[in-house]
């Protein structure tokens, strides 16, 4: 099935018209987690945040997710699994994210072992896409919750 036939039946099945909100297609790629295996944790509840570094929605030149928005999250082979609604859309400095918010991640056993594996796949990203990382850097953290599947 592909996204628009996804999103066609989630209007269906909860009465909703339109394509008002609809953002687009989501998947997970981390560092050391596969994005099905971040799917997993999205769908089993576990998972109901997601970091992303400020920097990269200037070079790309893409807007920042906004509270209201759904995504259709879509697995490693492009299929559509579920579909989220973002809750809460904030800009944090890497280093002031608290382990409240690291947790909502849903991969890391304590803050250190987060800011460890984060520290390092900001430095791969900025090195890839052009910004230098820094203890300050901003991120975007999104949260959201699973409306449909």
């Amino acid at each position: 099935m592909d996204s628009a036939q996804y999103w066609n039946n989630f209007l269906s099945k909860t009465g909703r018209d339109g394509l008002e909100g609809y953002a687009g297609d989501f998947s997970f790629e981390s560092r050391g987690f596969t994005g099905d295996e971040q799917l997993a944790l999205v769908l089993a509840g576990k998972k109901t945040g997601f970091f992303s570094s400020y920097a990269t929605y200037g070079i790309d030149n893409e807007p920042l997710p906004v509270t209201g928005e759904y995504y259709i999250v879509i697995d490693r082979a492009g299929e559509p699994r579920c579909i989220i609604e973002v809750t809460a859309v904030s800009v944090v400095p890497f280093d002031q994210v608290t382990w409240n918010m690291a947790q909502q991640e849903g991969e890391d056993e304590n803050l250190e072992a987060w800011r460890d594996k984060q520290r390092e796949y900001l430095q791969d990203e900025a090195a890839i896409v052009g910004f230098s990382f820094s203890p300050d850097m901003n991120l975007v953290f999104m949260q959201f919750h699973v409306v449909y599947r």
